[in-house]
């Protein structure tokens, strides 16, 4: 079941499985790193990158929306 998460006053919709992901944007890095995700979600409509233990996720936007997912 989805989840909605704030991360840095970005609410990002997630299911269960991309907690790390989660995680990493809002824990691991600062808030203008994790804000370069954000942006270039919204300008191209995606934003791919790895955590640091290598996993891969993108930030989809959509109508106003971010959504995490796993790749």
């Amino acid at each position: 079941m989805a989840e909605k998460t704030n991360v840095y006053s970005y609410c990002v919709t997630h299911e269960p499985d991309v907690e790390e992901g989660i995680s990493y944007l809002r824990d691991d890095l600062d808030f203008n790193e994790a804000r370069i995700f954000f942006d270039q979600a919204r300008q191209k409509g995606f934003a791919e990158f790895e955590d640091d233990e290598d996993r891969q996720y993108t930030l989809l936007y959509k109508d106003g929306n971010y959504t995490l997912v796993r790749r």
